[in-house]
Parts: structure tokens; sequence; C-alpha cells
């Protein structure tokens, strides 16, 4: 039987979002799925944890949807030293005796909440004149990157000890495209020090969260059992933000031949539509026109 899906995985530190689809792709071989189509649904660095939308079968059609969705991330500043890398993994560039206490910590955070812009790492994978910019910054190369826009919807102090602060753990609700890093690059600057990210954990990506992970001791020992199926989140389940609507079925098999719906009462904008409880499409819907955007094959 074919499986169509989310595998929303806590993904441990030291390894990265292209083993981790290897890793999935290996119980679904195991468990006898060999032929299904994997992707993921969000790129988590190897120094980073928590969770990984993975797509598999025809999910894979909406995991761009998912790269473009907001994230919510806990992560821990050590003040007095930065790295080249704004993490744990680089060698220190900078040193501050200054450290915040928790107060002087709090009035800053106002200054990063709402549309921001932030300069992202050297150490990231945005590309310069064609090559990355973590390639570049590794070979000793300066790195200019270019001021970008993000969105900080909620930034807030989850852990700091009283008195001065050697490190503090905080909760950001953020856009797309929003580097961890930079942000608390950019809190140290503000307080008048310097700091890097010694712990990132990501806890929600658009609407999945820990709650429904899993870990990957339990995915290799369900793949062993083949019993995949149970670890399996619905298709529609990366569509629970957005409205659904139910079809006819001959307004199902319109859209499947790629034919435009008229007079449809629906509002305006992206839609998830059914038949029964089969996914048929994700739609536009404008005017009462409904257009297809992404197919299912189920």
């Amino acid at each position: 039987m074919a499986l169509h899906g989310w595998i929303i995985l806590d993904k441990p530190l030291g390894l990265g979002s292209t083993q981790a689809v290897g890793a999935i792709k290996r119980g679904l071989r195991e468990a006898g799925h060999g032929k299904a189509k994997v992707g993921h649904g969000g790129t988590l660095d190897p120094l980073a944890s928590g969770v990984l939308p993975i797509a598999v079968g025809e999910a894979t059609k909406l995991a761009g949807r998912m790269l473009d969705s907001d994230k919510v991330y806990a992560f821990t500043i050590r003040f007095g030293e930065q790295t080249d890398t704004l993490d744990r993994e680089g060698q220190v560039v900078a040193t501050s005796p200054v450290r915040p206490d928790a107060a002087q910590l709090a009035a800053v955070l106002p200054r990063f909440t709402g549309p921001i812009e932030q300069v992202p790492p050297a150490y990231s994978a945005l590309k310069v004149d064609g090559a990355r910019a973590y390639d570049l910054a590794r070979a000793g190369e300066d790195v200019a990157l270019a001021t970008r826009s993000v969105m900080i919807h909620s930034l807030s102090i989850e852990a700091a000890d009283a008195g001065v602060l050697a490190e503090a753990t905080l909760v950001a609700h953020v856009s797309k495209g929003t580097y961890i890093r930079s942000l608390a690059r950019d809190i140290a600057l503000a307080l008048g020090t310097v700091g890097h990210v010694t712990y990132l954990h990501r806890i929600k990506a658009g609407p999945f969260d820990l709650a429904q992970a899993i870990s990957l001791d339990n995915w290799n020992e369900a793949a062993k059992a083949r019993n995949l199926e149970q670890l399996l989140l619905p298709l529609r389940a990366g569509l629970d933000d957005i409205p659904a609507f139910s079809l006819t079925p001959d307004q199902a098999g319109a859209l499947r031949q790629g034919r435009v719906l008229a007079g449809i009462a629906a509002d305006d904008g992206t839609a998830f539509a059914l038949l029964d409880d089969v996914p048929v499409a994700l739609v536009d819907v404008s005017g009462g026109m409904v257009r297809v955007e992404r197919g299912f094959n189920l």
C-alpha cells in the first residue's frame, strides 16, 4: 500500500536534515515502502534539534508550503563571546565583560518584535555569486550578505537566572527566513555586549509541534515491525491552517482533469478541496472560481 502523509521527526542533535530524510527512507525500505517519495519541510542544522516535518508520497507536493510557514524556536544565548558561526561550533572572534540582567534583557526585546531587518550569518546556506556563503566563509573569504526583512511575531524570556546573566533562554515565533543566530547576535549587541547561540530547539513548524513528533528510535522500531502507518499523519494535517470544502463527485472529477469550477460558494483565498475524506487538490478560490494549485493523485 502506498503511503501518503507526514512524519514529524524530533530531530536529534548532530543529524542534518538531509541525513534525517535518509533515515526515514531507510525505514520505509525496511518496511516494504521503498518507492515512496520523501522530502523535508524546513532545514534544521545539525546543531539544532526539534520538529522536522518530513513529507511522504503526495504530501511532498506540500513541502514547499511548509518551508514558507512560521516557526517557533527555543534558544539559549550565552553572553560575553561571539563566534564566527554565531553558535557554539565556531571560533571566538569577539569578547566583552558586559553581562545584562533579566530586566535589561526584557527591556530590549520589544525592539526585536514585529517587522525587523537582519543580516544573515556568514555561515549560512545563502548563495553569493553562485557559491554557498558557508563555503566562502570556511575558505577565509569575507562574506557580505544583504539585510533582509523578517517578522518576529513574539519574543519572550523562557529562563534566566537572577542577577547578571551568563546566558538566557528565549522563545521566538518567527516568519520564514528568520535566522535565530542573527537574532541572538543582535540582541546581545543591543545590550552592549556580544553573544552566541548554545542551544536551538524548534518546537513548532507550521501546524506541527513537538506533541506530534517521534524519535528516530521509534521510527526504526516501527519500520522493523512493518507498522509505519501508525506514525504517519494524514496529508491534510499539513493544511490544518486553511479552510476545507467538500466536492461532489462531478466537481472532483473536473478538478482532477485540471478544469476550473465556477459558481462555488467559498471565501476567496487558498482552500483544501475534499471528496468525502479524500484530498483532491489545494485550490485557489477567487470570485466563485476554483483553480487547482496542487492536485493529489489519491
